[in-house]
């Protein structure tokens, strides 16, 4: 089922990102579905956290996606590479955001390892925000997609994480934002 539009409105994007984990991130590209479940989050607080694109109210035209309402698509290039999927939360104008940055592939597995360009799946295939965005065929062109349409949607499946199962750290690669760089608002679901 579907996530519901109440789930991405809710304040506290910290929150929504630990919930995220053991979702299912669903694609439907042409007549392909592809899906994974959720293994690794990292949450982005608008305009009070240095780490967010939005910080301080900056608004730009690739930034904008961040102030809608809930639900929304805020997919970006980075490095001039990778399309980067984001879940954008909370009501419109607070621009919160979620970094989906793992997944366990779920369906349309062969479909994922020829967009990623190997024959099987590796320790690292579906690791990472860009190899997430490539498995599942998400382009920044997708940006702005609303997240209760039939293209891009994320489904309860019902999988349980118990709570000693997810991590907590830092997030990845925000060292230029001073002491927000250490909040800790990634999350992960530890397979041991």
């Amino acid at each position: 089922m579907k996530l519901s539009e109440s789930f991405y409105v809710r304040e506290d994007v910290v929150q929504i990102s630990r919930e995220l984990l053991g979702k299912v991130l669903v694609t439907r590209f042409g007549n392909k579905i592809t899906s994974g479940i959720i293994t690794e989050t990292e949450a982005y607080r608008g305009v009070i956290d240095k780490a967010s694109h939005a910080y301080n109210n900056r608004r730009t035209a690739r930034t904008e996606i961040m102030y809608r309402r809930g639900g929304t698509a805020y997919v970006y290039l980075c490095y001039g590479i990778h399309s980067l999927f984001n879940v954008v939360t909370n009501r419109e104008n607070i621009p919160h955001a979620v970094l989906i940055r793992s997944i366990v592939p779920d369906k349309g597995i062969k479909v994922m390892l020829e967009r990623r360009g190997v024959q099987a799946a590796g320790k690292k295939t579906f690791s990472g925000p860009g190899s997430v965005s490539q498995a599942l065929g998400i382009h920044y062109s997708d940006t702005g997609a609303s997240l209760s349409g039939n293209k891009i949607w994320i489904e309860d499946a019902g999988n349980h994480i118990a709570p000693k199962q997810i991590k907590v750290s830092a997030r990845i690669g925000v060292g230029y934002a001073g002491k927000d760089a250490l909040l800790p608002y990634r999350f992960f679901i530890d397979a041991a």
